[in-house]
């Protein structure tokens, strides 16, 4: 019989531990935790494909990195969200599917029914790398109207077995992978900074 996946290696520093970052009682702890997980993980493999790229892996290897940045991000939106809704008493815990477009716009409002004008104002100028690539990233994969298609990474075909974006085009669909990480550390650091703020200080005043 084979050795079990959720087993340890005699070496620690060769063991992965899913419980060494999370606890029992911090639901948005431990979306905070993951969140850093999935945009770190995206930042390695980009960083891997730009050291050595020479068996052209990043083309295969881009669409793990897009949904791993992406939902990333979606978790960061969330604990975000759920965090305000806590801050405000509200009967909500987290709200949005996957769209990180509504779920960008609803922190925004969150923050400014919490806050003030003032403080939005600072979080839009702190965020406009990832206010940017949402734009980017909605004007490519905006579908009937109806559908976000944030699964283009996941799957090459919607749920109504269309090809996405990037199969039909007749152009090569590129991305630059050294600006991938630049902009993306940046986007990661300012959520992981806002979130923790409003988290760890607002809300838990452990700061």
């Amino acid at each position: 019989m084979a050795k079990k996946i959720f087993s340890g290696n005699e070496d620690i520093n060769k063991t992965a531990f899913l419980n060494w970052r999370t606890e029992k009682h911090e639901n948005i702890g431990n979306m905070i935790a993951l969140a850093e997980g999935f945009l770190s993980s995206a930042i390695e493999l980009a960083k891997d494909c730009i050291n050595n790229n020479s068996d052209k892996k990043a083309d295969m290897l881009i669409f793990p990195i897009l949904t791993n940045a992406n939902h990333g991000i979606e978790l960061y939106l969330k604990s975000l969200i759920w965090t305000l809704n806590k801050l405000t008493n509200s009967k909500f815990k987290i709200e949005g599917s996957h769209n990180i477009q509504q779920m960008f716009q609803t922190v925004r409002a969150k923050i400014k029914n919490y806050k003030d004008d003032e403080w939005l104002k600072h979080f839009d100028e702190q965020n406009i790398d990832l206010a940017e690539y949402i734009d980017e990233l909605f004007s490519l994969i905006f579908g009937d109207g109806e559908k976000d298609n944030m699964d283009f990474s996941r799957y090459p075909i919607t749920n109504k077995y269309e090809n996405h974006f990037y199969v039909d085009s007749l152009d090569n669909v590129k991305i630059d992978l050294e600006n991938f990480v630049e902009r993306f550390e940046q986007i990661m650091e300012v959520l992981d900074e806002r979130t923790s703020y409003f988290f760890y200080e607002e809300l838990k005043g452990e700061w």
